[in-house]
């Protein structure tokens, strides 16, 4: 069996891991979005608003465009933004799922519970 220090480690680099892959692939998309305007419209602004749109609704018509192939610098600078926003989503998720099934410490499963229900709660539902 694992010492206490091996699985630490191993949750520090599975962390390291999902905060580091998507941040690097958020930045690339936001890159090829932003340069396929620049490319289409000779400068790399993009004009739309996100006010009053969860992460849910701004996931479900990326989803949409994405299976009508309808692909466009805009939806990839969009995909960069909802996959830097669910990065630290999945990153409690990890924790809440190491905290419960690896170390079976109730206490902090119970408040990395509440931090992933309040980042549904501000992500999904609001």
């Amino acid at each position: 069996m694992r010492s206490d220090r091996e699985k630490a480690e191993r949750m520090d680099v599975w962390i390291g891991s999902i905060l580091g892959i998507g941040v690097g692939l958020s930045a690339a998309l936001l890159l090829a979005g932003l340069i396929g305007q620049w490319v289409a419209t000779g400068h790399p602004e993009l004009h739309y608003q996100l006010q009053g749109t969860n992460l849910f609704q701004f996931w479900i018509s990326d989803i949409r465009e994405v299976t009508s192939r309808s692909f466009h610098p805009q939806l990839f600078v969009n995909l960069g933004i909802a996959l830097l926003m669910m990065t630290p989503y999945l990153r409690v998720l990890a924790s809440l799922l190491y905290f419960f099934i690896i170390e079976h410490n109730w206490k902090y499963t119970l408040f990395t519970g509440f931090v992933l229900a309040v980042l549904t709660y501000s992500l999904f539902l609001r």
